[in-house]
């Protein structure tokens, strides 16, 4: 416990300043304004609008629960009072002493133990920060939904920044809205300059938004954003592809230590979460906790196990469990095309002036030259023409002889048509094999490395194919964000016409592509195995109900001692999957972790002399980082996640949500244009729940209009929202269903609870007939933190206040009291003069149980704080071992920053702990039918 003074202005406190009810997050005194008091909005008109005031300056009043004012219902079976019980137990974050997950399972997403084992981790620990690397495929959004979710019901993902790539947005945004009720406000390009109208100007877009998605890519200009950034806190913040923060000096590694010192939950995803440098991984895993690592060249796997975890497909929980909901991929089948005549003479071309050894290229700074050649080349036609062009205009090229080869390799393939290229013809017949036509929905996503060949394709198919231009699409990185949201939008719906995805490696990183297609097909083969697996990921991934098919063409040459697909992409293709099938990855194959490096080992192995097998298993043998990193959260510590136990009144949302409109709007079905359908409810939206949903896309909102206004039908039946996503994707012009999932997260619940809070007046409890034997006094008792946030939530039901007070669950209470849907109002009268002179001892009692209860609590509350200080004890000392190699100057500023740190943590954590007296507060009262003044039956 603390010995510090008491603030009477305790964390957690409600209280009374300028006619408004507040939540106190924090006090302190000032030389010369009384207490500083920053709090929280808690009533109708200050809902969530933070302020700071001070003692001296404002007239605040502590609500001192003794002077709650007791009160009759009337309405039909205690109606409203079960509402205002439930939507304060619904109100109210769950606390830190309560890790349990309080929402699987009731999602739009198959109840997997799995996936529910990132919240798991996260919850456990001191903050929620986790590197959550598991490989392509796994689900890793439903992980992060899952997590969000989590804590929005503990009332600490109020502020959320979410950042991804551009060409996700949309779909991340459709996620978390579409399975977990979350709304986020995406921040694209057309965005921006929405919100550059509408906000005032010079205001903060970080404050003016509350949970906000944003691409990395536009995030990260820095200076643009920087100033905006550093006056927000953030409750949470995920960036998704997390391995693009790696290098130091980058503007994105910046931008994630900037947001990772303004943020309390922090979550990095990614499939390649390093690149093989252990000094750059450790400082990753730095940005979520500064103590996990004090040697950044040497550490293990259990000093980072607690903000790390990574499966595959073949681990034991996630193999057991995905069954029928990932089907296994089927072979890579390489395609030969022999080279035509044309081709074979670029072929020899290639062999003779630019690969031997004396050829043109084998200057200084030139060696890689004649990969980038025959690399172009075995993409197409038009990309090694594009390549020669290139080159021939760049101010670098002025070796003669080199331009002379240039010049000859522009001629070669200036003089092909498109019927001379072997790829084009062997992807026409292999597409006509598998259906892709006008009269066909099948669909197929062709990758390719080069824009040229991308851009080609999309020229050449249609007419081959019986297509029409409109049913291929091409997605690269020189279209802008929202194009690249829109192709990958219009790929997901069966209702679209297009037929081919022609895509390069932007698409290989977080993108759906298995909703309606199981065919891919690698025009090209990058040399990177993780760019291959990368691919693959796109239909191979959780939700895959067909057999993912995969094909890649491998262009062959007669020429002697050329360098054709045979050479390299063959057999990095076989690599793949052979790694995927036994390891479940393929990136500890090659010992780089980033394709661009991985590429380029390779290529330089290949200068050497050495083959493709050779330069693999070279790697293998010197890879520091498999070893540590395989397995980290594989082994689960329980067969499932904890429950967090919370007291209901209704059996469902369902219920509380039917109840509380019947509530809120008298004759809801003329007031609001109530309807109910099997499964379905719908209503008119009232501009107060309109302002709530304002996050979501204006198109969204715009589907969802009628004459009369903005039209919501919701559905709590999680399979027939999965029916309704599945039909999105079939039927309509757009991924978002017309129906949407309420989970316990949703605004329109949110709304709903609200509304029933302000059905009593203020310090208000009502009273209810229930089967007791004496007057119970129902009262919820909290203790918090210096931010304010619940560390202890106890729901308490006394009685016995004639004589020695007893104090039990309020659960237990409800449950013996038979309080529910099928109670009766008698409207009997009732004594409250004689019940309201017991509300003092009541609180008194509650307050004594609590006190009495303090020291245990505080063993669990406090044990993820004492674990930590152990770990930061464990790091000082790591972090400060002798070294005969460092000079005076560096040991005296590495004790400085380790003391920087410590400084640091250890005021991070004293605002975690348990501060201050605990808040009562009085409910209910429950009194027996017979009950005249307090006398029991």
């Amino acid at each position: 416990m603390s010995t510090e003074p008491r603030s009477p202005f305790p964390p957690g406190a409600r209280i009374l300043v300028r006619d408004e009810e507040w939540l106190v997050k924090r006090a302190a005194p000032t030389d010369h304004d009384g207490t500083k008091i920053e709090a929280i909005g808690v009533s109708e008109y200050v809902r969530d609008m933070p302020a700071t005031f001070f003692t001296e300056i404002d007239n605040v009043e502590v609500l001192r629960p003794e002077d709650t004012l007791l009160v009759t219902d009337n309405s039909p079976r205690f109606r409203r009072s079960r509402l205002f019980l439930e939507a304060v137990l619904r109100r109210t974050p769950l606390p830190r002493s309560q890790p349990g997950l309080a929402l699987s399972g009731s999602f739009v997403a198959d109840p997997l133990v799995y996936q529910q084992r990132p919240a798991e981790l996260a919850l456990s620990a001191l903050r929620p920060r986790i590197l959550l690397a598991d490989v392509v495929g796994l689900g890793k959004t439903l992980e992060i939904g899952m997590l969000l979710a989590e804590l929005v019901r503990r009332g600490r993902g109020d502020r959320m920044l979410v950042v991804t790539p551009q060409h996700i947005l949309d779909q991340f945004q459709r996620e978390m809205w579409t399975r977990f009720s979350i709304p986020l406000v995406r921040l694209d390009s057309s965005g921006l300059e929405r919100i550059q109208r509408e906000i005032p100007a010079g205001r903060n877009p970080f404050t003016y938004f509350r949970r906000i998605i944003i691409s990395i890519d536009t995030l990260k200009r820095v200076a643009e954003y920087e100033h905006h950034l550093k006056n927000v806190w953030w409750d949470a913040v995920v960036i998704d592809e997390s391995h693009n923060l790696i290098g130091g000096t980058s503007l994105r590694n910046r931008l994630a230590r900037l947001l990772a010192s303004h943020s309390d939950a922090l979550l990095l995803a990614s499939a390649t979460p390093h690149n093989g440098d252990k000094r750059s991984f450790a400082d990753l895993i730095r940005l979520l906790d500064p103590a996990a690592i004090a040697d950044r060249d040497n550490y293990t796997a259990a000093d980072i196990a607690h903000v790390y975890m990574r499966r595959t497909k073949i681990s034991p929980e996630v193999r057991d469990q995905i069954g029928e909901q990932w089907a296994d991929r089927g072979p890579s089948v390489p395609t030969h095309c022999e080279a035509t005549p044309a081709e074979e003479a670029v072929f020899q071309e290639l062999t003779t002036t630019w690969l031997a050894k004396d050829g043109v290229s084998t200057g200084a700074g030139r060696r890689l030259l004649p990969y980038t050649m025959v690399k172009a080349f075995l993409s197409s036609h038009r990309a090694l023409a594009d390549t020669v062009g290139n080159r021939l205009g760049s101010s670098s090229c002025t070796d003669p002889v080199e331009r002379a080869a240039l010049t000859r390799l522009q001629k070669l393939t200036g003089a092909m048509s498109d019927n001379d290229s072997a790829k084009l013809s062997a992807l026409v017949a292999r597409l006509t094999e598998i259906g892709v036509g006008a009269k066909s929905s099948t669909r197929v996503v062709v990758f390719s490395e080069r824009v040229s060949t991308l851009e080609w394709l999309a020229q050449a198919l249609p007419a081959r194919l019986g297509l029409s231009k409109s049913a291929i699409r091409v997605m690269h990185g020189g279209r802008t964000d929202t194009e690249q949201q829109q192709i990958v939008e219009e790929f997901s719906l069966a209702g679209s016409d297009v037929r081919v995805l022609l895509t390069g490696d932007i698409a290989s990183e977080g993108v759906n592509l298995h909703t309606q297609c199981h065919h891919l097909v690698h025009y090209d083969l990058p040399w990177s195995l993780i760019r291959i697996e990368q691919r693959n990921g796109r239909i191979d991934r959780y939700g895959q109900r067909h057999k993912p098919q995969f094909d890649a063409l491998i262009l062959t040459s007669a020429t002697k001692d050329t360098l054709d697909d045979r050479s390299v992409a063959e057999h990095l293709l076989k690599r793949e999957e052979a790694a995927h099938r036994s390891l479940g990855t393929a990136e500890a194959v090659t010992g780089e972790y980033l394709p661009e490096r991985e590429e380029r080992r390779l290529v330089q192995d290949l200068l050497a002399g050495k083959t493709v097998e050779q330069s693999l298993e070279a790697v293998e043998e010197r890879d520091v980082l498999a070893d540590l990193l395989g397995g980290v959260g594989e082994t689960p510590t329980s067969p499932t996640p904890p429950k967090a136990s919370i007291p209901t009144l209704f059996e469902s949302t369902e219920a509380f949500v039917d109840q509380a409109l019947a509530e809120v709007f008298d004759a809801a079905e003329d007031s609001i244009g109530l309807r109910r359908e099997p499964g379905l409810l719908s209503f008119d939206v009232p501009p107060d729940l309109t302002s709530r949903l304002s996050d979501l896309p204006r198109s969204y909102l715009a589907a969802q209009r009628t004459e009369r206004g903005l039209r919501l039908r919701v559905t709590f039946d999680r399979h027939l929202a999965q029916e309704k996503l599945g039909q999105a994707r079939r039927l309509s012009k757009t991924a978002w269903p017309d129906v949407t999932f309420v989970s316990d997260v949703h605004p329109m619940v949110d709304w709903l609870v609200d509304k029933v809070l302000l059905r009593l007046g203020r310090q208000q409890a009502p009273v209810l007939i229930a089967d007791v034997e004496e007057p119970t006094y129902l009262v919820q008792g909290v203790y918090c933190n210096r931010l304010g946030q619940p560390t202890v939530v106890d729901w308490m039901a006394v009685s016995g206040l004639d004589g020695k007070p007893a104090i039990r669950p309020l659960s237990d209470a409800l449950a013996a009291g038979q309080v529910g849907p099928e109670m009766t109002n008698p409207l009997s009268p009732l004594d409250l003069e004689h019940l309201q002179k017991s509300v003092p001892a009541a609180i008194a009692a509650a307050r004594v149980h609590l006190a009495g209860e303090r020291q245990r609590w505080d063993l669990i509350a406090e044990k993820p704080i004492r674990d930590y200080r152990q770990q930061l004890q464990r790091w000082v000392q790591g972090s400060l071992f002798d070294d005969d190699q460092t000079s005076a100057g560096q040991k005296t500023r590495r004790k400085r920053a380790v003391e920087a740190t410590v400084a640091e943590q250890e005021e991070l954590i004293g605002r975690l702990a348990t501060d201050g007296e605990p808040l009562l507060r009085l409910l209910a009262v429950l009194v027996a039918p017979t009950d005249r003044g307090g006398q029991g039956r």
